[in-house]
């Protein structure tokens, strides 16, 4: 019988990682909630500034900024956000259409926000301060999350739930907030869950919840690190329970956004969110997330020329797994179930790519000799034996690579054609010519891998 694992970050960190996460690398985020309604916000070239899933806080809330005059102008004077609720009904969402969308965008897995901060559930929680403020009681009348996590694990995908620790109405932010709080003091004092009752009722209740009833392949939480610590949230207490008995606790994750003082510190693994931090590095896991665009909700602000290409999100993709990391990538539907065609589009074209350069992406891991910056157009990742040499463009000029153990058992190709490329050794280095094919013959768009069998 294995020793339990005791609430101290030492014992903690001691856990081994799962190895599913790093093998995975490519997951897809979900936004989707009641903000989904208004679906709005300001764009911003400021970090975070067009985060419409902020809506609650940024447009009506306590860090209002004069964006409260749209909501007055489409909604009312009176109009809270609470009346949202009954305005997110789900009526076309087709969790199998999801799922099919998600494998053939060629992710791994999949992460859905079950509660976001404003603290609209998603599941049927018995938490009694939810009544008429979750998906069952109001709006969809359905269980979004099992839906969703039936159909994601019937594509033989994992899934992985967003839970955000804190909530606007209920916690104190005095880091945030002039008033200490992000909403109005309105809405704290008319729904708020008494400070105490949330940190040990309500909090444990509800992941416990999650874990038990849907078995999560990773807990995505948010928010516990802006303001309170481990004391305050009992993160050690919480995590150790997680580890210790949860149904599938062999495989479950959890990310560094507990508490405050967590990130870049504890956790499975260390995230980042549009490139935010420095606190990633080669030697930990870590997993970069984006929106397509500028948000993580849906921002009906946001036009074409706002979204990420279909290049620019593989060459995104290509630079995080050869840094070591996994890239979440999110989609942000809108409140009757749909995810945008545009957004689609991207998937699939990413799936393309997959399809043909998969195998220089799953499973792999850096390889110790690259030197990279980036202005540079190569990248590099290794598979077992295998190097693999990630073009951002159509390679015209000869590849130069140090650092591999030449000899006559190296074999060079580009994925996805199938005659050998043009290669020699030269002073112990190994130069790689640029296949001679046509436009037509272009294995795929976007990027372009030759593998060096036998150079990892």
């Amino acid at each position: 019988m294995p020793t339990p694992y005791q609430p101290t970050w030492a014992s903690l960190d001691s856990r081994p990682m799962p190895a599913w996460f790093n093998e995975a690398k490519f997951g897809i985020f979900i936004h989707w909630g009641v903000y989904s309604v208004p679906a709005w916000r300001p764009l911003s070239d400021t970090l975070y500034a067009s985060y419409a899933e902020w809506y609650y806080a940024t447009v009506i809330g306590d860090m209002e900024f004069g964006g409260d005059a749209f909501h007055k102008a489409q909604f009312g004077e009176d109009f809270e956000y609470r009346d949202f609720g009954s305005m997110f009904k789900a009526e076309l969402f087709d969790p199998d259409y999801w799922a099919d969308l998600f494998h053939r965008a060629g992710a791994k897995y999949v992460v859905l926000t079950s509660k976001h901060h404003d603290g609209f559930c998603l599941w049927p929680t018995q938490s009694p301060y939810k009544k008429n403020w979750n998906s069952l009681d109001i709006g969809p009348k359905r269980d979004l999350v099992g839906d969703l996590t039936s159909a994601v694990r019937n594509k033989g995908l994992r899934m992985g739930l967003y839970y955000s620790i804190t909530e606007w109405e209920s916690i104190p932010s005095p880091t945030r907030s002039k008033t200490g709080y992000l909403v109005n003091t309105k809405m704290v004092e008319k729904y708020g869950i008494p400070e105490d009752k949330y940190v040990h009722e309500h909090l444990p209740l509800q992941l416990k919840e999650l874990v038990m009833n849907y078995q999560p392949s990773l807990i995505f939480s948010d928010g516990g690190e802006w303001d309170w610590d481990e004391h305050y949230w009992h993160t050690q207490n919480l995590l150790a329970w997680l580890y210790n008995e949860a149904p599938n606790k062999d495989e479950v994750v959890v990310n560094d956004r507990w508490c405050h003082g967590m990130t870049g510190r504890h956790g499975d693994y260390f995230s980042s969110e549009y490139q935010d931090t420095d606190a990633v590095t080669i030697a930990y896991p870590w997993e970069e997330s984006r929106g397509i665009g500028g948000s993580y909700g849906l921002n009906r602000a946001e036009n074409i020329d706002n979204y990420r290409t279909s290049q620019e999100l593989v060459h995104e993709l290509i630079d995080v797994v050869s840094r070591g990391g996994n890239m979440l990538l999110n989609v942000g539907p809108t409140a009757d179930g749909r995810i945008p065609p545009l957004q689609q589009q991207r998937l699939v074209d990413i799936g393309d790519w997959l399809r043909v350069n998969g195998e220089a992406i799953y499973d792999s891991t850096v390889w110790k000799h690259a030197e990279v910056n980036k202005q540079d157009k190569l990248r590099f990742t290794t598979v077992g034996n295998n190097l693999y040499v990630l073009c951002l463009q159509w390679p015209t000029q000869e590849i130069v690579l140090s650092g591999i153990s030449v000899g006559d058992h190296l074999s060079v190709f580009m994925l996805g054609v199938k005659q050998p490329v043009p290669s020699n050794v030269q002073d112990g280095k190994l130069i790689i010519s640029p296949p001679v094919i046509s436009p037509a013959e272009a294995p795929c768009a976007h990027a372009y891998v030759f593998k060096v069998e036998g150079g990892g």
